[in-house]
Formats: structure tokens, sequence, C-alpha cells
């Protein structure tokens, strides 16, 4: 096989991972040529000034929406994940009250990290659960709320959650076990 035929199934392998979001689609086989077309497809949304819109059934009044996708690359690895508060039903998407936040799992050395963004509620109004390698998390203010069950990467022991919070960022540090 020569150099050439390598790098074309190099690049081949490197275009797997691939999300359609209608108007085109996103390669994650690489973060910066991902990040590039992803940076292209929201040109080309802005300029087409595409929209979706349909009716969302489940809105108390003054209900808001939110919904959105985090994307993250580690070790060659893309996640795709999302948050917000509006979810889809077999009769269509409906707005609940609680949202889901946006919440990262790093699995470090001798500890696991868990970072979530609550913006809009005070400390005291956080509630964290932890079942075996299960952590819940649910905050409620005024108007904002917020819950999502989070399984650990590991078994960590209990009595080592350590949490802190600044400016909406709640970090939770768990020592592993053995």
């Amino acid at each position: 096989m020569t150099d050439k035929e390598e790098n074309k199934n190099k690049e081949k392998e490197g275009d797997k991972g691939e999300i359609d979001f209608g108007v085109g689609k996103i390669s994650f086989g690489g973060l910066f040529k991902g990040l590039g077309n992803l940076i292209d497809l929201a040109a080309k949304l802005n300029e087409e000034g595409v929209t979706k819109s349909g009716e969302i059934t489940g809105l108390s009044k003054g209900a808001k929406g939110v919904y959105g996708l985090s994307i993250r690359t580690l070790a060659g690895k893309s996640v795709v994940e999302s948050f917000g508060n509006i979810r889809e039903t077999a009769k269509g998407p409906v707005v609940e009250e609680v949202r889901e936040p946006i919440v990262d799992v790093f699995d470090e050395e001798d500890h696991i990290l868990v970072i979530a963004e609550l913006p809009g509620v005070s400390e005291d109004k956080i509630k964290i659960e932890l079942t075996g390698d299960i952590l819940n998390l649910s905050a409620s203010d005024t108007d904002k709320k917020y819950a999502k069950e989070i399984l650990l990467p590991g078994k960590v022991k209990p009595p080592s959650l350590k949490t802190a919070y600044k400016n909406g960022i709640l970090e939770i540090k768990l020592e592993k076990e053995g």
C-alpha cells in the first residue's frame, strides 16, 4: 500500500462519528476537523436563516424552554449529550419545569471530579445524594430547578464527598475506593 492510500484510509477512519443536523453533517473524527465543520455549519445556518418551529405542549404560564448539546472530545472519543428542559415524548416535545444541567465527569488518578453548571440557584438549595456509583444532583430555587442522575465511572468513598460552589459552578470531588 502506498503512502497516499494509507493517508486516504486514515482520513476515512477519521470521518466516523457523524451527526446530521438536517442542513449538513458534522464529523467528530478529528477534533479540529469537527470544530471546523461545526463553524461552517453555524455560518450556513446563520446565512440561510434556518429555524425549526412547532408547538410545544405542557407549558405553564411564564415557562421557558431550554435545550442544547454539549460536545466533548477526550482521548479521540467524542461524547454528545443533551441538556435543558425540553423532552421528546410520543406526543411530541414537552417543556418540563425541571432542567437537566450541563455536567462533566473527570476520572482522575485518585478521585472523580464532577462539575455541574447550576446558574441561578443558591448553594443552600443544592441537594447531593450518593448511592453506590450513582450521584443524584438536584437544586431548586425560586424560578430555577435542576435535576440529573450521574453514573460515576467507578466506586467512591461516600464520606470523602467534598463540594465547592462559586458563580453557578458546582465542583464535587470524590475519592476512589481502594
